[in-house]
């Protein structure tokens, strides 16, 4: 007997088969179908938001396979996951709470997090890729996760109110436009600046005071050519909470590994600069390293 993941991958997927039109449109076709009611996927029991969430992920993965788009990339559902109980952990007091990922492309890593969190949640986000802002807002009305859409630069000015909490799996590379990097910080004084770097900047500017901002982010950031710049501008305007290194095993390349980094926006009640966690994550298919790893999250969160 099939899951309910396989049952609505399977649906979509044998849609997106029988079109002409390309596989990533073709599963926003079948969603809107589900969501209309004229086609449904075969479903046992009450379907949960992770079910719906995982099914149509598996055929998005399929979709970008065929796809020649290289900024068409999908956060690991174990990073979403771990982000996703940081956020928990840091939202437990709150009954309602405001979320924003400037970078939010099929809206994965989002919903990953938003699942795993109680409580009223008011998410934003932006994208530059219609394609993927549709795919996302799909996703997001058969999950039952309202989120309002911005389609376009994030580094251009953003009408959203500054929220709680931040995520954001960071776009890597040089932003083209120097002009609009003129009005970041962190704009070298000679050179294209870093895209990385400037996402952080914009999401600090949109955070409140008090709130978190957790980035997936290169294991180099402090390292690079460029971070004699973020140094100065991380000290003055963040207090860097937390740098957690991810396995290796995660990433095709160990080049490509990445860490997560947890700022958080000054504000005036605070007494004292806390100690920054610094930690690694364990091999995740070690359950007991990981309960342990996840109560020292929490033990951080806690104090």
């Amino acid at each position: 007997m099939k899951t309910n993941i396989e049952n609505i991958f399977s649906f979509i997927d044998t849609y997106t088969e029988s079109t002409e039109v390309l596989y990533l449109e073709a599963i926003i076709e079948a969603c809107e179908l589900w969501l209309s009611g004229k086609q449904i996927p075969e479903l046992s029991g009450d379907v949960t938001k992770e079910e719906i969430r995982r099914g149509i992920q598996l055929a998005v993965l399929k979709g970008m396979q065929q796809s020649a788009q290289p900024h068409h990339q999908m956060t690991p559902d174990s990073i979403g996951m771990l982000l996703g109980h940081i956020v928990e952990k840091l939202t437990k007091d709150k009954e309602t709470f405001t979320i924003f990922d400037p970078a939010v492309g099929t809206g994965n890593l989002l919903y990953t997090v938003m699942n795993a969190v109680e409580g009223e949640i008011v998410a934003s986000a932006v994208e530059i890729d219609e394609l993927l802002v549709r795919l996302s807002a799909v996703t997001g009305e058969l999950l039952q996760q309202p989120v309002s859409f911005l389609i376009q630069d994030a580094l251009r000015p953003l009408l959203i109110d500054p929220v709680d909490i931040a995520i954001c799996d960071l776009p890597v590379g040089f932003y083209p436009d120097d002009e609009n990097g003129l009005n970041f910080k962190l704009m070298p004084a000679t050179g294209h600046a870093y895209a990385h770097h400037l996402f952080i900047e914009q999401t600090m500017n949109h955070t409140k005071p008090g709130g978190h901002a957790l980035f997936i982010v290169p294991e180099n950031l402090f390292d690079s050519e460029q971070s004699k710049n973020l140094h100065p501008f991380l000290k003055e305007h963040s207090i860097i909470r937390a740098v957690i290194q991810l396995p290796e095993s995660l990433f095709k390349n160990a080049s490509h590994a990445k860490s997560i980094l947890i700022l958080r926006k000054p504000f005036p009640e605070m007494k004292a600069t806390p100690e920054v966690l610094l930690a690694k994550v364990p091999n995740m298919k070690d359950k007991h390293a990981m309960a342990l790893f996840l109560q020292k999250i929490d033990i951080w969160v806690a104090e």
